[in-house]
């Protein structure tokens, strides 16, 4: 059975996730008056878990809104020790290497895995574990902040498969990771 590892992030249009103090308020600068997901719940769909990074998840939990997610969410930490109680059910906290991480995860019966998180993504595309890249561009340039892509030792060629433009101004692109030979 084939996993894949997909990203679905969104960025500035010189490639910043975040500002610099983590600032992501530029997320909602389009208006979106019929809440278009923008591929969102089709991406649900397709993933049987998420996997995120400490910093993401504690974002999340600083919305203050309920729970969003309804796959089962593992959070690679080393830091962290506890999941509130109201999420044990749905948040799993994970550590070790990346590939003894998604074993563990695999073997758990979760085949396609949604990744979030900006090291979370650098870390698995240092270690080559992205088949699928979901990038939407916003129309602002941040100048500074937290990038998509950190260096890498060697180069990773995707195939393009679609561009599609949401709300007449966001633009996302879906690649998927070409075949090593």
């Amino acid at each position: 059975m084939e996993h894949k590892n997909i990203v679905f992030i969104a960025k500035s249009i010189d490639g910043f996730i975040a500002g610099p103090k983590g600032e992501i308020d530029w997320l909602d600068m389009v208006p979106n008056p019929d809440e278009d997901d923008m591929g969102y719940f089709a991406l649900m769909k397709e993933v049987d878990a998420i996997v995120m990074g400490r910093v993401s998840f504690e974002t999340v939990l600083g919305f203050n809104i309920p729970w969003p997610y309804t796959k089962h969410v593992f959070v690679l930490s080393n830091t962290l020790k506890n999941i509130p109680n109201e999420l044990q059910d749905k948040v799993s906290l994970t550590q070790g290497s990346l590939e003894e991480i998604l074993s563990d995860i695999r073997k758990k019966g979760f085949g396609n895995l949604y990744i979030d998180g900006g090291k979370t993504v650098q870390n698995f595309l240092k270690k080559d574990l992205i088949h699928e890249l979901r990038i939407t561009s916003l129309p602002i340039i941040l100048g500074k902040g937290f990038p998509l892509f950190g260096i890498l030792d060697q180069r990773l060629e995707f195939e393009h498969i679609k561009t599609k433009v949401y709300l007449n101004q966001l633009v996302q692109s879906h690649y998927k990771r070409k075949t090593q030979s």
